[in-house]
């Protein structure tokens, strides 16, 4: 835009707030600050108000969907026909794929997915949590339950007789899938089997009890991403990759990936992320940032210690120098004969120091999966919810009581941080199904509710006690570690089991988000 050269433009955010989507890209704000600071010759610093923001960084597009289901009375697949329209904005080619999971969620013999796109005088949309799947599961676990009980079966057992051997959609097998499991754990772990399938059956403390479950899939994927390690002569070690941590622990997780590869310490290994000057890394978007980087960073780490052993075999007075490098090993931050074992070793730090050198660097890639068109295998994380909503008729109270999730994700790196991100899902979801929506003015096309008084979203008193409980299947198709990402799952399908749940307790099948009083009043 502003006829630079690359190498002239810097960029450095590293505390992203919350991007979810809106801060993939840049918007138009951006390049209207840079050309500020440009023509001034000075810094210039831009805060947008809350009510631009409706406008300026993007929402989650409205969709249309119909799901049609066919099924044999004992309750086995045979037809599925997923359509959606998709909103967008007159002037942006922006699209999500609401079908993603249609064609490997279940197993169906007859299937079509179709889409249209419908221009509308709205801002620009863009990816949020979980862009297309996480819409396009609310429509397609909806229809799976509503199915199961027109079929008198129930929803647990209905998606355990339709589980897929492979991906008919791509007709690959799966690299790793457990959903059953994670549906058997979390129905154990809720106390699925104590559920009454008739309508408002279930009451507690004088208020009705509504319990919903739903499915969930999210793709795992790597995007390129490009990575140093550096050993220092301090006994510390820096990681440094150019990707960007939106909240998410992608600090955590590089200096645990550096620590385990070189055995430094945690506390000893400096991290730098967030600035265009370090190696390239993978944007922050569909959960791939820490999947992608796993491969980068030990490339580097392995050859940062291919060049601290040709350090530790060429430097007069080391006590390696007349070995060769395949004589020796690297564990837990010592060099070591490998016949010896590592009882002997000399810290790196020390071989550093003797070769007057300050620190060694090793510079590690890792090439993209994403996009693949030709892949071996269908690479995805599974889970399920389920959920539990009160009901007081009375005066039309309706919230979520309590919700357990069980995750396949292949490796968790850090279970706290992937907890975390689990729940933050969650609530999200209870937003997604009881609160969030945008009114539009009909003249000029701008969100009437733009702000925090009128655009409702869940907070403290909203979230109930949420169980998260993870499977640890590693992936190893995805990266040496099988870790998959996490960020955008757990909202996959959450909306559609509040929905279930709703329905159980007050008899009433709401199709459109959010479930507002009259929906359930009616």
């Amino acid at each position: 835009m502003f006829d630079l050269p690359k190498e002239n433009v810097r960029v450095i955010t590293k505390f992203v707030g919350s991007g979810f989507g809106s801060k993939l890209f840049p918007w138009t704000h951006c390049a209207l600050a840079a050309a500020a600071a440009r023509q001034l010759g000075k810094p210039v610093k831009l805060v947008l108000s809350r009510k631009m923001m409706f406008q300026t960084v993007g929402h989650r597009p409205r969709t249309q969907q119909r799901v049609r289901l066919g099924a044999t009375r004992d309750g086995k697949l045979v037809s599925l026909q997923h359509d959606y329209i998709y909103h967008r904005s007159m002037l942006d080619a922006h699209h999500e794929d609401c079908g993603e999971a249609t064609p490997f969620q279940y197993s169906v013999p007859n299937l079509r997915v179709t889409f249209g796109r419908a221009r509308r005088n709205v801002g620009a949309a863009a990816d949020m949590r979980g862009p297309g799947a996480v819409p396009g599961l609310y429509a397609t676990e909806s229809a799976m339950n509503e199915l199961a009980d027109r079929l008198k079966i129930d929803p647990v057992k209905f998606r355990i007789m339709n589980e897929p051997k492979i991906d008919e959609g791509l007709r690959l097998p799966f690299s790793s899938r457990h959903l059953l499991e994670c549906f058997e754990l979390g129905a154990e772990k809720f106390g699925w089997s104590r559920r009454t399938p008739e309508v408002g059956s279930m009451k507690r403390d004088g208020l009705i009890l509504g319990w919903g479950m739903a499915g969930c899939a999210w793709i795992a994927a790597r995007f390129a991403a490009a990575a140093n390690v550096e050993l220092r002569d301090d006994d510390t070690a820096r990681v440094a990759c150019a990707t960007q941590d939106i909240g998410t622990g992608t600090y955590t997780n590089l200096a645990q990936l550096a620590a385990h590869k070189t055995g430094v310490p945690l506390e000893k290994i400096e991290v730098a992320l967030g600035d265009t000057s370090l190696p390239e890394g993978p944007l922050s978007g569909g959960s791939m940032a820490t999947p992608s980087i796993v491969p980068a960073v030990f490339q580097a780490a392995d050859n940062a210690i291919a060049s601290l052993l040709t350090i530790a075999t060429t430097t007069p007075g080391s006590p390696f120098e007349k070995r060769k490098s395949d004589d020796l090993a690297f564990e837990g931050g010592r060099v070591f004969v490998k016949a010896d074992g590592p009882a002997g070793g000399v810290p790196f730090a020390d071989l550093l120091q003797r070769a007057n050198l300050r620190l060694i660097t090793g510079s590690g890639k890792s090439e993209a999966t994403f996009g693949n068109p030709k892949p071996k295998y269908s690479t995805h994380s599974f889970g399920a919810h389920f959920v539990e909503v009160t009901w007081q008729p009375e005066i039309a109270r309706l919230r979520v009581n309590r919700v357990v999730t069980v995750i396949d994700a292949g490796r968790i790196l850090n279970p706290l941080a992937g907890r975390n991100q689990i729940e933050g899902a969650v609530v999200m979801g209870i937003g997604m199904a009881l609160l969030e929506h945008t009114s539009y003015d009909a003249q000029n096309g701008a969100p009437i509710n733009s702000n925090l008084a009128d655009y409702v979203v869940a907070v403290n008193a909203d979230a109930p006690p949420i169980e998260v409980y993870f499977l640890d299947y590693p992936d190893k198709e995805i990266n040496e570690v099988g870790a998959r990402g996490i960020g955008e799952i757990g909202l996959a399908g959450i909306a559609a089991a509040i929905t279930d749940a709703v329905h159980h307790a007050t008899g009433v099948r709401v199709r459109e988000l959010p479930v507002k009083i009259e929906n359930l009043l009616a």
